[in-house]
């Protein structure tokens, strides 16, 4: 299976990173294949590592203005001119998609899918990753446009919520199988 994983490129404390490697960890034994942002920096850097030490492939898709932090050793790299060139091209290259903790990029990322799902345009299973309760306040909000009739369609059918890497990838493995 090819993940799309949207995630911070900044450098995090240990309570991020380690679960991020972990999860990583679990891509490359499972035989699967990273897509991701190509940066080989941060938090980027630490899950293209597990997947690579794990036996994992690596499809990075970077951007033009971002290309000197792109990882040299990846399987697969792709320069994009623009980011939202970008996100198209891991979406197009994904079977699924994993948001972890991030930015204001990977917001950008999960609300964009989110869009997607809402109005049927993608199909590919996504799970949010609330790593140490990363996203309860999205969670809380998204929540709340759900009850409060701003979401047309379920949240349980746009977004598959995880604690953990496992649960995650167990979601993925068992949707996209089932496809």
């Amino acid at each position: 299976m090819n993940i799309c994983v949207f995630l911070s490129s900044a450098d995090l404390d240990e309570r991020y990173t380690r679960p991020a490697r972990e999860f990583a960890e679990l891509i490359g034994k499972g035989g699967h294949t990273l897509v991701w942002g190509g940066s080989d920096t941060g938090l980027m850097k630490v899950v293209a590592d597990g997947v690579r030490a794990t036996g994992g492939r690596l499809v990075g898709i970077s951007v033009d203005f971002l290309r000197h932090f792109a990882r040299q050793d990846a399987d697969e790299m792709v320069i994009a001119m623009d980011l939202a060139e970008r996100k198209a091209l891991l979406l197009d290259r994904a079977d699924a998609v994993v948001v972890m903790v991030g930015g204001l990029g990977t917001l950008d990322e999960a609300t964009e899918i989110l869009e997607l799902r809402k109005h049927g345009l993608l199909d590919k299973p996504v799970a949010l990753l609330n790593t140490a309760g990363f996203y309860d306040g999205l969670i809380l909000q998204l929540e709340r446009m759900e009850e409060e009739g701003f979401l047309p369609v379920p949240l349980v059918e746009l977004v598959f919520l995880a604690d953990d890497g496992a649960d995650a990838l167990a979601f993925l493995e068992g949707t996209v199988g089932s496809r």
